[in-house]
């Protein structure tokens, strides 16, 4: 069942649960899929089979969907107080915290992210998140409200409204961040009373399944989060598509989140879309050359550039232009590439040979529509999904390198001369996700920030989250906010309520 490289130094809990591993998560129950079918996942660093997992389809789905709705509705957690839905996930922020190594190497394995990342932000990050989350549980209120208007000369009625559970959410994951998205999916629904169906990506299952593993241990009753694990056509249209769901939370391509939406529309299922990007970076004359140039070399090639607000596009003023793209072609060339589990591997493979293909076409398109290459641009010798990291200069506004998310390492740069060029440059997208500015003159910075269409603007720094920030995008990038307050509000309903007196 396993074809594992023990080289790697896998330690023996993370050995324990690969060999456990393969079953979908429903009513508090590990069971197969209804079609006993299943599919294989892999080590993005060798191509090598690390586990099978059940295959779920509509059948599956529709299970989940009903025990997490006969939770919702039952007093166990219907009936639960806020300050024990606190609790449990406080427990399961403890368990994640006692677990790290672990989740951090079966992130690194099934993805094939470098454990340094995986150490610092996917697995280390996340019990405060996890924590911010479950404060939220005891603080969720209404309002009262002073009416103007009377019945009558002498009746009167007040009013105020109750926040409420959104009711059974269906989360879709994307494959490039699982743990971290699975609990962005989870824990403010938890928060809030709702029930969960969570889809991982076929591509990434592991660590989602072991939160289901660790959502059980922390106390949570069964049927609060079900996992159905499963391909997109089938499992994941399934979900979005079903009557009993309430919410579909979905990160992805904005192409999938478009098809999520129609089919989330027949049953009026409330949706928020956090989608695609195609970033913009801007480098003034005047920033700080030593950051700037290490600031965007790390905003493309973090995770391999497989982060959905990567800076892939870069634009670097005329005075500077030369230098800049020397500076980044150089940290492109040196990057120590090789397995995730390597602790001195800088960037790790792309998640799969699907992944891979798809980023080496648009490394293709680059040259043939006469981009500059100026590093990388092939792939690495040996197993697995490597691609070299890649530097485009003198890129074109009309180039595909320009204007399609590639989502890998691969930089478009271009230069400008003015701030009114390089506003409508870093505008000229379908995507409105994030935008950095690297400047040291904050009044210039202040009048651009306004004119830069997008959910976040990063100063002098790029791909930084905080629980307590609101993110989410504009146009095409999707739209409602994950984290912060804001999200709380993406998982209640708002009631009215008058009494007459």
């Amino acid at each position: 069942m396993i074809d594992l490289d023990t080289d790697y130094g896998i330690g023996a809990a993370a050995q324990a649960f690969l060999a456990r591993a393969g079953k979908m998560l429903i009513g508090g129950q590990w069971v197969d899929s209804a079609s006993g079918e299943f599919f294989e996942t892999r080590d993005p660093a060798t191509g090598r089979i690390i586990g099978r997992v059940a295959a779920g389809d509509a059948e599956d789905v529709d299970k989940a969907v009903r025990a997490a709705r006969n939770t919702l509705e039952g007093r166990l957690w219907g009936g639960m107080l806020p300050a024990a839905r606190e609790k449990l996930l406080l427990n399961l922020a403890d368990l994640v915290e006692r677990h790290a190594e672990e989740l951090i190497e079966l992130e690194s394995l099934d993805n094939g992210k470098p454990v340094t990342i995986a150490r610092m932000i996917d697995i280390g990050r996340a019990p405060n998140f996890i924590r911010y989350m479950a404060g939220w549980a005891t603080k969720i209120e209404g309002a009262t409200i002073t009416p103007s208007v009377a019945m009558g000369p002498h009746a009167r009625f007040h009013a105020y409204t109750l926040k409420e559970p959104v009711g059974v959410v269906g989360g879709i994951i994307p494959w490039n961040f699982p743990f971290v998205m699975a609990l962005w999916k989870t824990c403010p629904a938890l928060a809030t009373g709702s029930t969960v169906v969570l889809k991982p990506a076929e591509q990434t299952p592991l660590t989602a399944l072991r939160l289901g593993e660790l959502i059980q241990e922390a106390g949570f009753p069964d049927g609060v989060v079900n996992i159905v694990t499963g391909l997109g056509e089938t499992a994941g249209a399934a979900l979005a598509r079903h009557p009993g769901i309430d919410k579909i939370a979905f990160t992805g391509s904005t192409a999938v989140g478009k098809a999520i939406a129609r089919a989330a529309a027949d049953n009026v299922t409330r949706v928020t879309l956090e989608l695609g990007g195609k970033s913009p970076v801007i480098i003034m004359p005047d920033a700080d050359l030593d950051q700037a140039i290490v600031g965007a070399a790390r905003a493309i090639f973090f995770n391999a550039g497989q982060v959905c607000g990567a800076g892939s596009r870069l634009f670097v003023h005329n005075a500077i232009y030369d230098e800049v793209l020397s500076g980044i072609a150089r940290i492109a060339s040196a990057m120590k590439i090789g397995p995730g589990l390597d602790p001195a591997t800088e960037m790790g493979p792309l998640v799969s040979e699907e992944q891979r293909q798809r980023v080496l076409h648009y490394i293709e398109s680059g040259l043939s529509e006469g981009g500059e290459l100026l590093a990388g641009g092939n792939v690495r010798a040996g197993d697995g999904y490597f691609v070299t990291p890649t530097v485009f200069g003198r890129v074109k506004p009309e180039m595909t390198v320009a204007r399609e998310e590639i989502f890998g390492p691969v930089l478009a740069a271009a230069s400008f001369e003015t701030i009114d060029e390089v506003v409508n440059l870093a505008n000229d997208s379908q995507y409105g996700l994030v935008a950095g500015i690297w400047s040291t003159n904050i009044n210039v910075v202040h009048r651009m920030i306004p004119r830069i269409r997008s959910g976040t603007v990063y100063v002098n720094a790029h791909n930084l989250m905080d629980p307590a920030v609101p993110f989410g995008g504009n146009k095409q990038s999707g739209y409602g906010r994950e984290m912060s307050k804001m999200a709380i509000d993406m998982y209640t309903e708002t009631k009215s309520v008058y009494i007459a007196y």
